[in-house]
C-alpha cells in the first residue's frame, strides 16, 4: 500500500507540466488530488506530493516544484522531477520526444521554444489540440479530484499508459535486437535494405512498436526503406514503407493473390503468406524505379 495521502498543485491556469505530473503520480498513488497552495506541513510531509509550487524540490520529501531554479537552468518542470524521482527521466528523454519541448515551453515560453525548434509561434499554435484545451480547463477548475471524478480516472490512465509505454519500451528494443533480421534485397536493380520481423511466441499487439527506434539506434535509419512485421489481425504480414520511402509502392501489389489490402496511397499492404521467400517476392514486386 502506498504511503502517499495527496497529491497538491497550484490552483488558478494549469499548464500540461504539472497536469501530466499529477497524472503519473496517480498511476503509482491512487490518491486525492487538491489544487491549492501547499502549506508548511503539506512540504515537510512526505506523505503528500507538492507538485509545481513551493519553491521546492526535493524527491525524498516528494516536492516537486521547479520555479525556483535560476533562469540560466536547463529546461525542467515539474514532469521531469516526478520522472527523476521514478529512475524513468533518462529513458522518457529518449523514448519521448515530446519532453524537450513541453520543458522549454514551460520554462521558456512559446517565442524561445519557437526559436529553439526553428518554427515560428503561428505554427506552434496550429499543433494545438483541443484534447489539451478541454483537460486542462476541467482541470483549472476543480479545487480537488477524488477517484471516480471523470477527469481524476482519465488523469490516472493517462499516467498509467506513459509509466507502461516507458518501462515496456526498453523491453521490446531488446526483443527487436534479438529477433529482427535486415533483408538486402534487389529493387529495380538497386539494393535496398528491409527490416523483417518475425512473428514469435511473445507477439505484441502493435507489431511495428519500437521498429523506428530500433532502426535509429543501429545507425539504420536512413538506409532501410521497408518494414515487415507480423500483422496483428491475422496470421499473415503487413508491408509498409519505411518512412515513406517512395521507392515502395504497394499499389503495385494489390491485386496479387496473397494479398488481401492495399492502401490506395500504397504506403502499406497486408497479405496472408507466412513464407519468407514470398514476402520477399512481394517487397520486390513493389519496388518503384528510382
Amino acid at each position: 500500500m502506498s504511503s502517499v495521502t495527496s497529491i497538491v498543485t497550484h490552483p488558478g491556469s494549469s499548464h500540461k507540466d504539472e497536469f501530466l505530473a499529477c497524472s503519473v503520480l496517480l498511476a503509482v498513488h491512487a490518491v486525492p488530488i487538491y489544487r491549492r497552495e501547499p502549506t508548511q506541513e503539506d512540504l515537510q510531509d512526505s506523505r503528500c506530493c507538492v507538485v509545481d509550487v513551493g519553491h521546492q524540490h526535493d524527491s525524498a520529501l516528494r516536492n516537486f516544484d521547479h520555479h525556483q531554479f535560476s533562469k540560466d537552468h536547463p529546461p525542467t518542470c515539474a514532469l521531469s522531477l516526478v520522472l527523476q524521482s521514478l529512475g524513468l527521466y533518462e529513458d522518457a528523454l529518449q523514448f519521448c520526444e515530446w519532453l524537450k519541448t513541453a520543458e522549454w515551453f514551460d520554462c521558456r515560453g512559446p517565442m524561445h521554444t519557437g526559436q529553439w525548434l526553428g518554427v515560428s509561434v503561428g505554427v506552434l499554435s496550429k499543433l494545438v489540440s483541443p484534447i489539451d484545451l478541454s483537460l486542462l480547463k476541467r482541470f483549472s477548475c476543480v479545487s480537488r479530484l477524488d477517484a471516480g471524478d471523470p477527469l481524476w480516472e482519465v488523469m490516472r490512465m493517462i499516467g498509467a499508459d506513459l509509466l507502461d509505454y516507458l518501462r515496456h519500451m526498453r523491453t521490446r528494443l531488446d526483443f527487436i535486437a534479438k529477433h529482427a533480421e535486415v533483408w538486402t534485397l534487389e529493387i529495380k536493380g538497386e539494393p535496398a535494405k528491409i527490416l523483417f520481423l518475425p512473428r514469435t511466441e511473445q507477439h505484441s499487439e502493435d507489431s511495428s512498436m519500437g521498429v523506428d527506434r530500433f532502426l535509429e539506434t543501429r545507425g539504420l535509419s536512413d538506409q532501410v526503406i521497408g518494414i515487415v512485421t507480423p500483422d496483428r489481425r491475422g496470421v499473415g504480414y503487413g508491408l509498409a514503407r519505411y518512412r515513406d520511402n517512395a521507392r515502395l509502392d504497394f499499389t503495385r501489389i494489390a491485386e496479387h493473390p496473397q494479398v488481401h489490402f492495399a492502401h490506395a496511397r500504397g504506403f502499406v499492404a497486408k497479405t496472408s503468406s507466412a513464407d519468407v521467400e514470398e514476402l520477399k517476392e512481394l517487397v520486390i514486386l513493389a519496388g518503384t524505379p528510382q
